[in-house]
């Protein structure tokens, strides 16, 4: 292998790693930390809170990712998968959070959703640092 061959190589390595980099960097600061919600999220299911979604509905996807790792805690039910148990829960908009036939929330908004279940459960929230 010449010298010039092994210099395109390397330099083929460093961008590429520099891309990683770039793109790890640029999702972190959109993602929760892994674990971040477990007390709250294990709480929200003690309590009896289930989130009724769809996983085409963009506000469920953005609420499963608010909880980033700790929403495998959270009782989920996929309404397109069970139609007529979410008819029969009343269902009418995603996300909806409910303890047993009482709506608790409703659609999601980052800045209130989580305040508002921890609000209606007395589930503490994760202090912020």
């Amino acid at each position: 292998m010449t010298k010039q061959n092994k210099i395109i190589i390397v330099g083929a390595i460093i961008v590429c790693l520099i891309v990683i980099v770039i793109a790890i960097a640029k999702n972190s600061g959109t993602k929760t930390l892994p674990g971040e919600y477990d007390k709250f999220a294990q709480c929200l299911a003690d309590k009896g809170a289930t989130m009724y979604g769809a996983v085409w509905c963009p506000h469920c996807q953005e609420q499963k990712a608010a909880f980033g790792d700790s929403f495998k805690y959270i009782k989920y039910v996929e309404c397109p998968d069970n139609t007529k148990l979410c008819i029969d829960q009343g269902i009418t908009g995603y996300p909806t959070w409910m303890i047993g036939t009482t709506t608790i929330a409703v659609g999601f908004d980052k800045n209130t959703t989580m305040q508002t279940l921890s609000e209606k459960t007395g589930c503490l929230l994760p202090q912020s640092n």
